[in-house]
């Protein structure tokens, strides 16, 4: 297939059989719980990236050096509202996955560790230098905290199980120091972020490219996990031993009842499904690497 740069492209076609049974190596892989839907897709490119290469640059870092997230664009009378309501964190990432859901699904243990969950993020939001503007504060929050705790461990631990180094060239310290240095107007304005990158690439991508909506790694969990495997789903995962040590099964079986009407939901249960997938792995079993394709509930059952 010809290119507009003479590249040649590989086109992947995934299955939901495909991506759902992917799940418990990814879980093994990261080797510490992970709720990113994007572990999925990255280990399957990993896979296929390893036919042919070892080494591949991955573009992690630029929306965080040079202001391309929507939540840095949040207005003022948000941000001031959510700082009011968390105090110490600038209005920025002050809610979590479970939220107002913690108090029905998580077990006492897990409610009393909840209440520090942000913690992290207060803290960086302080150590930022108090005359940063706003915008610069909340990269540097990300560039400490999200980035290399969550999107660099999935994109390390997916490449490397499959045998692929990844190289991040944004992260390259002078291009970091560059991104944040850069007036907030060259960040981002009413058509979006990383307006300074957007406009220097414009002597090499078409702006059709360049200005197209912003797209993640969508998994679409919902569409995928129909009646009957949500029933068996309700069966198996509140009776795991992970959900029974640290959850409420009853919050549990309620949350599923909710999956596919409400998109939080659907991210809790995933969140909750990895937990006790990696539960078993890890604390009631010796870590052992589990199949590269198993269904996730036939794993939480002993099917393997």
């Amino acid at each position: 297939m010809p290119s507009l740069f003479g590249s040649r492209h590989t086109e992947i076609r995934p299955t939901r059989t495909d991506l759902l049974e992917v799940m418990p190596h990814t879980v093994w892989a990261a080797d510490e719980l992970m709720r990113d839907y994007a572990n999925l897709p990255t280990a399957l490119l990993a896979e296929h990236a390893a036919e042919e290469v070892k080494v591949v640059f991955s573009g992690e870092g630029g929306d965080e050096v040079f202001g391309g997230y929507g939540r840095y664009r949040a207005p003022w009378p948000e941000r001031t509202l959510k700082a009011m309501l968390a105090p110490g964190s600038g209005g920025f990432r002050t809610r979590g996955t479970f939220r107002g859901d913690a108090r029905r699904v998580f077990g006492s243990a897990l409610r009393k560790g909840a209440r520090h969950a942000r913690r992290p993020i207060v803290e960086a939001w302080r150590a930022a230098p108090a005359d940063w503007t706003p915008f610069a504060r909340m990269q540097y929050v990300d560039l400490v905290t999200a980035l290399p705790d969550n999107l660099l461990v999935k994109a390390d631990r997916m490449l490397m199980a499959a045998g692929v180094e990844g190289r991040v060239p944004f992260l390259d310290h002078r291009v970091v120091e560059f991104g944040l240095a850069l007036p907030d107007a060259l960040k981002a304005d009413a058509g979006g972020g990383k307006r300074f990158l957007k406009r220097w690439a414009e002597q090499y991508v078409p702006n059709d490219h360049l200005y197209a909506r912003k797209r993640g790694f969508h998994v679409p969990i919902a569409q995928w996990l129909d009646a009957d495997y949500l029933a068996r789903m309700r069966r198996v995962l509140p009776a795991t031993a992970a959900i029974e040590a640290w959850c409420e099964p009853a919050g549990v079986r309620a949350l599923i009842e909710r999956f596919g009407s409400d998109s939080r939901a659907n991210r809790m249960v995933w969140a909750l499904l990895q937990f006790a997938v990696w539960h078993r792995m890890f604390i009631e079993g010796p870590g052992a690497e589990p199949p590269r394709r198993i269904d996730p509930l036939d794993y939480l059952e002993g099917r393997h």
